[in-house]
């Protein structure tokens, strides 16, 4: 995939860069933003200390210190001068393939703290409002907010709804929420105004393992039903 497309830099304070390939939630942006975060890593620039995709967006943190391979321009000169030759040159932005990820939720009321109301408000019965949720396939498109939170969409129209107008003081660990045509797990315990369809017995953060964070930026995601038996043997 060859990215001789449209984007911009801009400088974020005095040490990060940040490339803008649109405004959008957009699969086909949001690749191109995975494969030069990809290409980044190999290229290994000097000074680079981290690199943060987001959904058409990616950022650089950088040393603004570094001098002695930027030939007396300023550190946001020489990253931009860096970026432009990779996105410029013939390199091939690679697209890792999707990982698929299953995930089982419990719809029950129980935890599904706002799923009567989005039956209310949309005029469609809960039963219909899980089997849209679960017919859909998400893609991550960025993991955020909190450690390991990964923002997924799109979600069907017919349940899209906005965030409450006040959130809750805490949100359980586990809880898929739905904002605007976003879905999302709470990875830890956390305030948060998402509305809550369900609650899934995964752990989708876990400080203490190899791999701390469940999700990665384009997986591809489905949901399953289970009841609350399944949910508490899980």
């Amino acid at each position: 995939m060859n990215e001789k497309q449209l984007h911009s830099l801009s400088p974020l304070g005095d040490s990060a860069i940040l490339i803008n390939f649109g405004n959008a939630i957009d699969e086909t942006i949001n690749k191109r933003v995975l494969a030069l975060f990809e290409l980044l890593k190999q290229s290994a620039i000097k000074g680079v200390r981290d690199i943060v995709p987001a959904y058409c967006s990616l950022v650089i943190h950088y040393d603004p210190l570094i001098k002695k391979v930027t030939n007396n321009i300023t550190a946001f000169e020489f990253y931009s001068q860096q970026i432009n030759h990779l996105l410029n040159s013939e390199n091939q932005l690679t697209i890792k393939s999707s990982r698929s990820v299953k995930v089982p939720v419990c719809y029950s009321t129980k935890y599904a703290l706002d799923i009567t109301n989005i039956a209310t408000e949309r005029k469609i019965p809960v039963d219909e409002i899980i089997q849209l949720h679960c017919a859909g396939k998400y893609r991550v498109y960025m993991i955020g907010f909190l450690p390991g939170f990964a923002y997924m969409g799109e979600v069907d129209e017919r349940i899209a709804m906005p965030r409450l107008s006040q959130p809750r003081l805490r949100i359980e660990a586990g809880s898929v929420g739905i904002a605007d045509k976003q879905t999302g797990i709470y990875p830890v315990a956390s305030p948060g105004g998402w509305q809550i369809i369900g609650k899934t017995p995964l752990s989708i953060f876990n400080k203490d393992a190899e791999d701390p964070i469940f999700f990665q930026p384009g997986d591809e995601v489905q949901f399953y039903s289970i009841t609350e038996d399944e949910f508490e043997n899980y």
